[in-house]
């Protein structure tokens, strides 16, 4: 990146200051302009960053940092953004309602106002959530009332520096290409923000209808198990008073929430990344598990479209479940449950980074199963009969009939019940866990994850793996279809990519394992080989 001014770069800082609407974000990149003209290296650098956008839509819509110029999250972004939407709705004659919600991060309310004011402006009759709730709430409102698109502010489980645009459009999924870089190049053929016009003609969203998400949600149970103490954190985010209430209409009513956590707050005080997957994010929600003697753990993202469980070991402590697991004992539940008449050829899905047990599951049951690329965009998409869908990044989508997406609050309420269901009997998810590796194969997961500031490496590192690839394994490359590489041997798996959300280089490993007849074996041979594993795809990722 440049550590100089040059006369280009100046110029576009010029253009967008003079059509940007908002005055704080004008004088944020006034200021840095003006440092770099007076030779601060440092500014122009991040000149250079801010003007090196614009935001494009990756794995779930868009993300930046909440900071003036086109490479960040700002109302003069969001603002060409929603323009481009709508020009791009109407020209493929999608008109009709637009849902619009938020989160509770910075800018949220004030961008969410502005993508509304853009719709309605357009000609669009836009409903606006009436606060900061989950982003499944709105999923399941674009999808229930037919609405020809929806657009969440939310960052997700990003830092806290960052917000984020994600889109739904009819039936309630998230986009997909073609149309994501249709509604790029749309964007790019909107004029200045400042000439965008703004309508203030918008409609809330009634208590009634964010009511109709609750009722639907609490009916997923199918045991009739209730007793079960359940410890829970919103990690700062939105989703604690919906979890709360959602658990309470299904019956589970003895729930105790992490009190530092369970207030929206935008600067996440707490966790370092709010992010369930992130080491020591759940600690918190697990000590406070072990001091009221609860029955689970829930750690919720803070937009509340993924859950994490945490259970008690054997031994007596806690800890969290990985994605995988929650995912295939989710899935065995949903398959076990499912209704044969309206579901009679049903399909369950993971994507290629997910754990392979839930294929063999599939299987045993009788289902269908699939395996996609990695996000919620491709899994709800799977096919016809989909009953349910994991990733192993803690998302899960236990009733696509009504929600076309994850769905953080749906998941812990089935999860609930599976929790109770297996009290009552007694016995408890690991037991669960168990009984599936004697059934299937012990199927043990773990990630390799390298964060960068330099977002050039994560290339480089993907080219070097490509030309000089890992001896004893077969080398299988994704590309054009998606930037991946899958490593693969004799039960062993290693899937390697740049995240979508965040600045990572990610590896997925799995190994299988026969169990025969002695599982505490079988798990000591397993966790050997996926330790000499990771230590391998470790050395190979980051020897220079």
């Amino acid at each position: 990146m440049t550590n100089s001014l040059t006369p280009a770069l100046r110029d576009a800082a010029f253009r967008w200051i003079a059509d940007d609407p908002d005055a704080a974000t004008r004088l944020e990149l006034q200021t840095v302009l003006a440092r770099a003209m007076g030779g601060d290296a440092s500014a122009a650098e991040d000149l250079a960053d801010r003007m090196s956008g614009p935001l494009t839509f990756g794995t779930a819509g868009l993300r930046g940092p909440v900071r003036a110029g086109p490479n960040g999250m700002n109302r003069a972004v969001v603002i060409r953004t929603t323009a481009g939407l709508a020009a791009w709705l109407k020209a493929n004659g999608h008109v009709g309602t637009v849902f619009v919600g938020r989160d509770a991060r910075h800018g949220s309310e004030d961008f969410a106002a502005a993508t509304a004011g853009v719709l309605a402006g357009a000609g669009f009759t836009v409903r606006v959530l009436p606060e900061p709730l989950p982003t499944p709430i709105l999923a399941f409102l674009v999808k229930r009332h037919d609405a020809v698109a929806g657009v969440q502010i939310t960052a997700s489980h990003n830092p806290p520096a960052d917000n984020g645009y994600k889109l739904y459009l009819a039936g309630g999924g998230q986009i997909v290409p073609p149309e994501d870089r249709a509604i790029e190049a749309a964007i790019r053929g909107v004029p200045a923000a400042v000439s965008v016009p703004l309508s203030d003609d918008c409609l809330p969203v009634s208590e009634a209808e964010v009511d109709e998400y609750l009722e639907r949600v609490a009916s997923l149970p199918r045991g009739v198990a209730r007793d079960l103490r359940v410890a829970l954190t919103p990690m700062h985010g939105v989703g604690g008073a919906t979890a709360v209430e959602a658990l309470r209409r299904a019956g589970f009513t003895d729930v105790r929430v992490v009190r530092e956590q369970a207030v929206p707050d935008p600067s996440f005080p707490t966790v370092s990344f709010p992010n369930p997957e992130e080491p020591g994010a759940a600690d918190r929600l697990l000590e406070l598990a072990a001091a009221e003697s609860a029955d689970l753990a829930i750690a919720l993202d803070p937009d509340a479209d993924r859950c994490a469980l945490g259970v008690r070991e054997r031994d007596g402590s806690w800890r969290m479940l990985r994605g995988d697991e929650t995912g295939v004992l989710l899935g065995s539940l949903v398959l076990s449950t499912v209704d044969a008449v309206d579901n009679p050829d049903p399909l369950v899905a993971t994507t290629i980074v997910s754990s392979s047990l839930l294929k063999s599951i599939a299987a045993a049951r009788g289902a269908r199963y699939a395996e996609t690329l990695t996000g919620f965009k491709w899994l709800v998409r799977a096919g016809e009969g989909l009953v349910f869908a994991y990733e192993e990044a803690l998302g899960n989508c236990v009733d696509p009939a009504s929600v076309n997406d994850k769905d953080g609050i749906s998941a812990a309420v089935v999860a609930c019940d599976l929790a109770a269901g297996l009290k009552a009997s007694g016995r408890t998810l690991l037991d669960a866990l168990d009984q599936l590796a004697v059934e299937h194969g012990l199927h043990l997961t773990d990630q390799v994850s390298l964060r960068f500031t330099d977002l050039s490496r994560i290339g480089a590192l993907m080219a070097r793996l490509r030309a000089e690839p890992p001896a004893g394994f077969t080398f299988e490359d994704l590309l054009p279809e998606a930037d991946v590489v899958r490593l693969t041997k004799e039960g062993v798996r290693v899937v390697v990519r740049p995240s979508g959300t965040e600045p990572k280089l990610k590896a997925y490993l799995e190994v299988v394992e026969p169990v025969a007849d002695d599982l505490p074996a079988a798990r000591v041979r397993a966790e050997g080989r996926l330790a000499e594993l990771r230590a391998q795809v470790s050395d190979l990722l980051t020897t220079p």
